[in-house]
């Protein structure tokens, strides 16, 4: 929605609606940014993909992985990755 004579216009399809006398506009320039959150519980939910790889902790050849952009965006991504079995989480860069 865009304002337009004191009116709100949607751009897609010209809907108007007008602004109540108490409602005011505000204008922002600098974007928020979006948190990422990990939901990390003791209930395991098989979610997240998995992957053969050995646990530097317990040995075992199962993990959950993801990827998180942790430095600038002209570095590659950070690999997470979680045991199956201990839950201990490392990670790996390129």
């Amino acid at each position: 929605m865009v304002s337009s004579g004191g009116n709100m216009k949607c751009k897609k399809c010209g809907y108007l609606t007008s602004l109540e006398s108490d409602e005011k506009m505000i204008k922002t320039t600098l974007r928020k940014e979006k948190e990422i959150t990990i939901v990390d519980s003791d209930e395991i939910i098989a979610t997240l993909p998995t992957t053969h790889i050995k646990c530097p902790e317990c040995g075992h050849g199962t993990a959950e992985w993801w990827l998180r952009q942790l430095r600038s965006a002209d570095e590659s991504e950070v690999r997470f990755f979680r045991c199956m079995k201990c839950r201990n989480t490392w990670r790996e860069y390129d």
